[in-house]
């Protein structure tokens, strides 16, 4: 079965494509050093998309409690959401539509190393984040918010399923 990231894709050409299953292939810890990178690299030219777009007061949990739990706590949660585990504040995130989740992402990034837990001292990209960095740095605005809300929506934990396409189902909905 595809994840819901897979089956209601924001990037609609093949190389946005390519790059969100690379992203989808790398690690947790990569994932969450991808992201910082993004945020330090591009923070002012993604920063517009998030929050104009988005409601903060939707996700209290995600972008109050959270900035007063302890850094392990924070970097725990933040695994459990790229993971996809079932706890409270994966669900919370996974409740939350992409803008929202591009929120909290951004919201996290401007309190790294403040309020919120920041990269190791000394952490060294992989090969596989410069690269793929590299990549999404080379896309224009909308190409790089597109596989930002594919990341985005492909973390967090969520028991609702996609709606049957009528292609799907072989049927007509009726009213």
């Amino acid at each position: 079965m595809n994840s819901p990231a897979e089956t209601n894709s924001h990037a609609t050409s093949k190389d946005t494509q390519n790059t969100v299953k690379k992203i989808n292939g790398l690690g947790t810890d990569e994932k969450l050093a991808l992201l910082y990178f993004i945020y330090e690299e591009m923070g002012d030219s993604i920063t517009p998309a998030a929050p104009e777009a988005a409601e903060p007061e939707l996700a209290p949990v995600l972008l109050d409690d959270f900035y007063n739990l302890s850094k392990d706590e924070q970097l725990n949660i933040m695994r459990a959401i790229v993971n996809r585990d079932d706890t409270p504040y994966s669900r919370a995130y996974g409740a939350l539509t992409a803008n929202n989740q591009l929120l909290v992402w951004y919201a996290w990034a401007v309190g790294m190393g403040d309020k919120i837990v920041d990269i190791p001292e000394g952490y060294e990209a992989t090969e596989a984040v410069n690269g793929v960095l590299g990549e999404i740095e080379a896309f224009d605005f909308e190409q790089q918010i597109s596989v930002l809300r594919d990341v985005a929506n492909n973390m967090g934990y969520t028991n609702v399923k996609p709606i049957a396409t009528q292609a799907e189902v072989g049927k007509t909905s009726s009213l």
